[in-house]
């Protein structure tokens, strides 16, 4: 009897231990003037291993491949059209077994890994249904600006689960907000190879390199890059020695001054489509 123990104990250890990625569908409203434009993201992929876990999308990842591979190979401008961009291209890690986690995200000529310390506190309901071919458990949150209804499965032995979210006695399934504009839910699941376990984007060549901070200094520049958001390459621009090139897609330069202003122009307008954020709390 003790040694079937002890070999239910491995098989379990040995289970919990192994990469895995789970595949989530991510639904969200990007613009909440605009109710009936609802985008997808069919693959983003939350993988697991011992050292922790990584969220991102498939679709931008192949983009960021495509994007330093030509960039490697030319020094000169290169036309990055006709390559399909992922919908999602923040990346999220958290390391165990603290859950420790960290926010890769773009804005301008700046990359930033955020690391975000706020712990997320859940109220776990009776409630129980079937997600899929997954029996779940009910709990709630709020986070982010916003109210969060998840739906965890204790038979994953992970309390993991898309973006941020963690800290339930399982893996979160599906989640969404309040008011049904951003979801996420598993949708299949996978077993990797050690050659497959995640790398960090700190450690990913190609990338750029992050510069680390704190979730409230990041807000702060965050809310300064959406009120001016061609700062940074004003910034490059006045730097003695730095030249600052501007090219449409067949190649033919631009007047750089007129086209800092069409650009700060055009993503403004973009900004105000873009006011339905998962974070809403960074805006308000």
């Amino acid at each position: 009897m003790k040694n079937f123990f002890l070999f239910c104990f491995f098989i379990s250890i040995t289970i919990s231990a192994q990469n895995q990625r789970f595949m989530y569908e991510y639904k969200f409203i990007p613009d909440s003037t605009n109710l009936s434009k609802v985008e997808t993201e069919i693959m983003n992929n939350l993988d697991i291993s011992k050292k922790g876990s990584k969220f991102y999308s498939r679709a931008q990842q192949i983009a960021d491949s495509i994007f330093s591979a030509k960039s490697a190979q030319n020094s000169r401008p290169t036309d990055f059209s006709g390559i399909k961009l992922g919908k999602v291209k923040d990346v999220v890690e958290k390391m165990y077994p603290d859950f420790t986690t960290y926010l890769f995200q773009t804005l301008g000529t700046d990359t930033y890994k955020i690391e975000d310390d706020r712990k997320i506190n859940w109220k776990i309901s009776p409630d129980k249904e079937k997600i899929g071919e997954w029996e779940v458990q009910k709990a709630t949150t709020k986070m982010y600006g916003r109210t969060w209804t998840a739906w965890f499965a204790n038979s994953f032995p992970f309390q993991d689960g898309p973006y941020k979210f963690s800290g339930l006695p399982g893996l979160i399934v599906k989640i969404a907000d309040q008011n049904q504009t951003h979801i996420f839910e598993l949708k299949a699941v996978k077993n990797l190879s050690d050659a497959e376990e995640w790398k960090s984007n700190s450690e990913e060549t190609g990338y750029l390199k992050s510069i680390l901070i704190k979730q409230d200094i990041f807000k702060k520049i965050y809310q300064r890059y959406r009120a001016d958001p061609v700062a940074g390459i004003r910034q490059m621009m006045n730097q003695s020695g730095v030249k600052v090139e501007m090219t449409d897609k067949n190649g033919k330069v631009l007047d750089i001054k007129k086209a800092l202003i069409d650009q700060e122009k055009s993503m403004k307008e973009g900004f105000k489509k873009d006011n339905n954020l998962l974070e809403l709390d960074l805006i308000k």
